[in-house]
């Protein structure tokens, strides 16, 4: 781990630099989040995935994967500007910056209802030149002056003017980080507010008996992905599944070509994968259920394959495939080839040929066991973190001996 400067130069440089802060395979791991659960954010041509929208949308179990890392990043921040147990989170959030966005000169405390926030950190999920080009991170004064983004490094800096900064445009591909904001105000505290929606969430689940396991869908304005004044864009969710090379596909009798709201309600509704001629006969709860899959798929691909490779053909999960004939493609409104360009290129296998529908197949039950796993670790840290008012990883040994 090699630093831009050492602690003390707080003074002088209140900013730090940290290559390969947290692993390749922690940050592969939060890119599958946020490929599949992200919405349109805060600014255009940007998309975000925050704790509060994973609980909103029942998937709180995927904020275990950041709690380990948020907490490093904190108490790193609160050694290098000496503040010790001062500091609380304050947001934490993946932010993806497509093609065409950008952001001028600008300190992070700079609105009114900005203020609570002292310091910043970015850690970077994907890699200037190899996953996207341009979005270059330029501070205005000091040093280092321009930060080109490698996976697993953190930056972190005031959140004041000390630390105006800009973000070039990205001109190609889709850059992708974890923010966060500290402050050393408690009533902006961001562990309460989350554990309280936690703590909410999973009593309406046992109340409502709803299914722990199942994304529930945003209302469809937040996918829509707009481009320019002429209402040209797409849908997020479409978009992700289109550029993999798959489509929705539904037997519903109520057409797409009726009106466009009625196939954006498909999308909250059972449907099926298809991808070429083939469709797969497994039948997924809604698009985003469908989405977190495929998405699980190509994070987990090379592992998937050398499982198979590993093990009785007799003793896994065979794929179903249906009759085509039977079924139609939801062709949504929006434009997928402008997708296309926005989004270039995913990254996650390097051979896309090798696409293997057993392998899919696997996929669907690996992804019920990791959704499983994490929420079983949910519901046993939940209590802890109630009385603690805190969020914080427990030791497996504790975790174990709730589930036995």
């Amino acid at each position: 781990m090699t630093t831009s400067s050492p602690p003390t130069a707080m003074a002088e440089r209140p900013r730090l630099l940290l290559h390969n802060f947290i692993t390749v395979d922690q940050c592969k791991e939060l890119e599958f989040i946020h490929r599949s659960c992200g919405v349109m954010g805060y600014r255009p041509g940007v998309l975000s995935t925050t704790l509060s929208h994973l609980i909103a949308t029942n998937c709180p179990h995927l904020i275990l994967p950041f709690v380990s890392i948020r907490n490093r990043i904190k108490d790193l921040a609160e050694d290098f500007f000496s503040c010790h147990f001062d500091l609380f989170l304050e947001f934490t959030g993946l932010i993806s910056w497509c093609k065409g966005a950008s952001i001028g000169w600008h300190s992070d405390d700079n609105r009114p209802y900005l203020k609570q926030r002292d310091f910043a950190a970015v850690c970077y999920l994907n890699s200037h030149g190899k996953d996207f080009k341009g979005g270059v991170f330029h501070f205005k004064d000091g040093e280092p002056a321009s930060i080109f983004p490698v996976v697993g490094d953190v930056l972190i800096y005031t959140a004041d003017s000390r630390n105006i900064h800009s973000v070039d445009e990205v001109t190609e591909g889709e850059r992708l980080t974890l923010t966060l904001w500290f402050t050393r105000d408690s009533a902006h505290d961001e562990d309460a507010k989350l554990i309280s929606l936690l703590s909410q969430r999973l009593l309406n689940n046992e109340d409502n008996h709803s299914d722990p396991f199942l994304p529930v869908p945003a209302s469809d304005n937040m996918y829509w992905f707009p481009h320019g004044h002429d209402q040209l864009g797409f849908d997020v969710r479409c978009a992700r599944v289109h550029i993999l090379g798959y489509n929705f596909c539904s037997t519903s009798k109520n057409k797409c070509e009726t009106s466009d709201s009625s196939c954006e309600e498909l999308l909250a509704r059972p449907l099926q994968l298809s991808r070429g001629d083939v469709i797969l006969g497994e039948e997924f709860a809604n698009s985003l259920h469908a989405l977190q899959v495929v998405q699980f798929y190509y994070w987990k691909a090379h592992e998937l394959k050398a499982a198979r490779k590993c093990s009785s053909s007799a003793k896994l999960p065979q794929p179903s495939i249906l009759e085509k004939t039977s079924y139609f493609h939801l062709v949504l409104p929006g434009d997928l080839k402008l997708a296309e360009d926005i989004f270039g290129c995913v990254s996650y296998d390097d051979n896309p040929n090798s696409f293997d529908w057993d392998d899919f197949a696997l996929a669907i039950a690996k992804w019920k066991a990791y959704i499983g796993k994490l929420h079983k670790h949910l519901v046993v840290s939940l209590p802890q973190w109630i009385n603690h008012q805190i969020m914080y990883l427990l030791e497996p040994s504790e975790v174990e001996k709730h589930n036995d």
